[in-house]
């Protein structure tokens, strides 16, 4: 009998077809086996029902050809059935089901230890008490639960298809788990944690103010905890004899299954129940189409970071296998599965596998993935085509410590760059050292998580899903059939899932490719509405070259002879270390201890000072640039303020450039002369933000469409404040928040020919009216 008279008007309810396995089940269904009904149990996410997400599902090129043969998308909808929930709460189930196959899971290696027991042992236990309440005695469901081949743990040679042997109980470890999980969080809160937590956000974010660097350290306490419970996680599975936290609670839920279907649970009859194990599910070979897959599945990782150079060793034997079958094979066998009713209350177990019958190794997956890459390399643009590693399976030892000693150079070099004067060249260094941390952590992260599968050696025993093979009718034996050893992995790896994986690669490689040759402006186009728009920028290291240091020097040096300029010069110079720790500590407490300097200084004449002599100095150092952007916002309508921490005097040549300057304010005296101290606290860090957060509330401006400039680190709550932020040759710490946020960067140079040592004299003619 066919495979689709056997499951004919049959009713099937799946979980999990928003995923990768679920979805291709659910494909074949529709397209393959009219008569029979799927029931879906689908999770409302987002605010959108259960129905309108399996809508969207059913308009995916992967039922391209069910929707064609339905005639209309409502059409295809109406053949299915959608029941809303959740594995954390699963409604009642129809009495009617024929079969229930359990796809849904948590497919990730290294989940929390409480999340991977809530998806993978109570999320199985959730829905086979509901299919055990619909079983009666004359309509038993059939259970297939879909599992993996590596339930088996940290073992080697042959596993049989039968269930694994050992004696850790499923509820104690899920209580533990729950317990140990709530004690992390509890321990993230100790004094000694979050002390070291807030020295690490302090010393990052200390300068752009306590309350952003507080919210830094709240964001590495959650980062703790989830990597503590991820650790957890893991040593509890190893140290029970798993590979992970995945096949430690897949096999713990495979025991939830043998104990609930088993017909001794008080009130719960035997059920027939078949558990369906695949080794590691890669692409499609034939079905929906050659190469089809969805998300990154065990080897995409790999293979894709091979073909780009950045995977230079691997930490497995050549010789040991690498058990992979293509999706299709896996949804096919569970198809066969769902069409065979066990024997109630004896669990039937299938490995859908290749290594035992048709066996590829490590070296030989290397040897296809390399002549892939031979044909088809990536392209790097100007730097040509990937050069790629050549592996030589040195051994795992090997390979992590030659990625501990990489890891070490990076701490050292990251470290030296946070003392490193700002530049362009520094900033480059920063953007590099910044992919070397990402190819390190993603090193990292798959050494750990893979090291145990290359160190098992594995042989799974398909006997029984093979004799499910044979049993198929003949007719069925091309469309649905799952045999592994007919496999050419020569064409499956280099010639179908190669091309498959790195094609989404390779179309972002032309898009990027793409906009480079188009020269696509860095910065965004302004706002064409004007109203309520604010342009807000800073002035020293972002309008012009310049530090409060400096500033203070054109003020002070002028009016000295050549004897008292090197002992002011001179004096600075000691107090430089001191400054520099202070500005590190706290710009304001920076600013106040130069402009303490001040005091004594006639406030008019500062004023006549600027006006008559560093008017000049001010415009030369001032970025074309800079000039170009302000009109630019001037002319658009949009309301221009400055912000800076620079004196009120040194702003007086910018002033026709802007509608509203705010500038430090020194405090006098009755004489009109400098006491030293400011008026009010300087703006600086997280009260620049609050002021401009008033100043538009006030004056009724949208921060969501307006434009901040700044360069520093300190000025991060500042650019985050508006909608449109944009970072002037900024400082390493303000270059990669931009590029986390993806921010425009911009390069504002000043005048090749303006020197930083000059001191402003009289010899100089260029007037504010360049500015107008």
């Amino acid at each position: 009998m066919r495979l689709r008279e056997k499951l004919d008007a049959r009713r099937v309810l799946l979980t999990g077809v928003t995923g990768f396995v679920g979805e291709a089940l659910l494909q074949r269904m529709l397209t393959d086996l009219p008569g029979t009904v799927p029931v879906l149990l689908v999770r409302p996410k987002s605010g959108q029902p259960g129905v309108d997400r399996v809508a969207a599902l059913l308009r995916k090129p992967t039922f391209a050809t069910a929707l064609e043969r339905a005639g209309s998308p409502a059409a295809l909808l109406a053949k299915v059935e959608v029941i809303e929930g959740d594995l954390a709460d699963v409604p009642p189930l129809p009495a009617d089901l024929d079969v229930v196959v359990h796809c849904a899971g948590d497919v990730s290696f290294d989940p929390p230890i409480q999340d991977a027991f809530a998806s993978n042992v109570d999320g199985t236990h959730a829905l086979l008490s509901r299919v055990l309440e619909a079983s009666a005695c004359d309509r038993l469901i059939h259970y297939v639960h879909v599992s993996t081949a590596y339930v088996g743990g940290r073992r080697r040679g042959a596993v049989p298809e039968r269930s694994v042997d050992h004696d850790v109980d499923w509820r104690v470890e899920r209580d533990a788990s729950q317990r140990l999980a709530q004690r992390i969080e509890d321990d993230s809160r100790a004094p000694a944690v979050l002390a070291d937590l807030s020295k690490k956000a302090e010393r990052e974010h200390g300068r752009a103010g306590p309350i952003t660097a507080a919210q830094d350290a709240e964001r590495r306490r959650r980062e703790w905890v989830k990597d503590q419970q991820k650790a957890a996680g893991g040593e509890r599975a190893r140290s029970l004899g798993w590979t992970d936290v995945y096949t430690f609670t897949k096999a713990m839920g495979e025991r939830v299954v043998e104990e609930l279907t088993s017909g001794t649970t008080a009130g719960a009859p035997a059920i027939p129940v078949s558990i369906v194990r695949p080794s590691i599910i890669e692409s499609a070979l034939v079905w929906p189409y050659p190469g089809w897959i969805e998300g990154f599945k065990m080897a995409e990782p790999i293979i894709l970071a091979f073909g780009r150079g950045e995977m230079p060793e691997f930490p497995a034997a050549p010789d040991s296998g690498v058990d992979i079958v293509p999706v299709d094979h896996v949804v096919n066998a569970i198809l066969a599965v769902c069409a065979t009713m066990p024997e109630p209350g004896v669990p039937q177990y299938f490995h859908v596998s290749s290594g035992a019958r048709n066996l590829l190794t490590f070296r030989r997956l290397y040897e296809l993935v390399r002549e892939y890459f031979e044909l088809h390399p990536f392209d790097l643009g100007e730097r040509g085509a990937v050069k790629l590693p050549t592996w030589r399976f040195p051994g795992s030892q090997r390979v992590e410590r030659v990625l501990a000693q990489g890891e070490t150079a990076h701490r050292l070099a990251d470290r030296a760059l946070s003392l490193a004067p700002r530049s362009e060249r520094i900033r480059e260094f920063s953007r590099d050292l910044d992919r070397t941390k990402v190819r390190l952590d993603f090193l990292r992260r798959y050494l750990d998580l893979y090291r145990s599968y290359t160190q098992v050696e594995l042989q799974f025993i398909d006997d029984r899903t093979l004799a499910l093979h044979r049993n198929l009718d003949p007719a069925d034996l091309e469309p649905f059939g799952f045999d592994t050893s007919v496999i050419d992995w020569t064409q499956y790896i280099r010639d179908i899932h190669c091309p498959a994986v790195t094609a989404p690669m390779r179309r972002y490689d032309v898009i990027r490719k793409r906009r480079q040759s188009l020269g696509e402006p860095t910065q965004r186009r302004l706002d064409g509405d004007p109203a309520g728009v604010l342009a807000v920028f800073d002035m020293d290291g972002t309008l012009m070259s310049s530090n409060v240091i400096e500033t203070y020097l054109w003020l002070r040096l002028p009016e000295l002879d050549r004897a008292e300029r090197v002992r002011e010069i001179g004096a600075l110079l000691r107090r430089v270390p001191s400054y520099v720790g202070a500005e590190r500590r706290d710009r304001g407490g920076f600013l106040r201890a130069v402009y303490r300097r001040y005091v004594g200084a006639d406030l008019h004449e500062l004023d006549a000072l600027v006006d008559e002599l560093v008017t000049p100095h001010v415009l030369e150092r001032v970025s074309g640039a800079a000039l170009r952007r302000v009109r630019e916002h001037r002319a658009a309508g949009h309301h221009t303020v400055l912000l800076t921490g620079a004196v009120r005097p040194l702003t007086r040549p910018l002033s026709p450039l802007f509608d509203h300057i705010v500038a430090a304010e020194l405090a006098v005296d009755e004489h009109g002369r400098a006491t030293g101290f400011l008026s009010a606290p300087p703006l600086v860090g997280e009260s620049r933000a609050a002021w401009l957060v008033r100043y538009a509330e006030v004056n009724g401006f949208d921060l969501t469409r307006s434009y901040g400039y700044a360069d520093s680190q300190s000025d991060l709550p500042l650019l985050r404040a508006v909608g449109r932020p944009t970072a002037v040759s900024p400082d390493v710490p303000l270059y990669r928040a931009a590029r986390a946020g993806r921010w425009p960067i911009e390069t504002w140079r000043t005048p090749t020919a303006t020197s930083r040592l000059r001191v402003p004299d009289v010899s100089h003619d260029t007037t504010a009216a360049a500015l107008t």
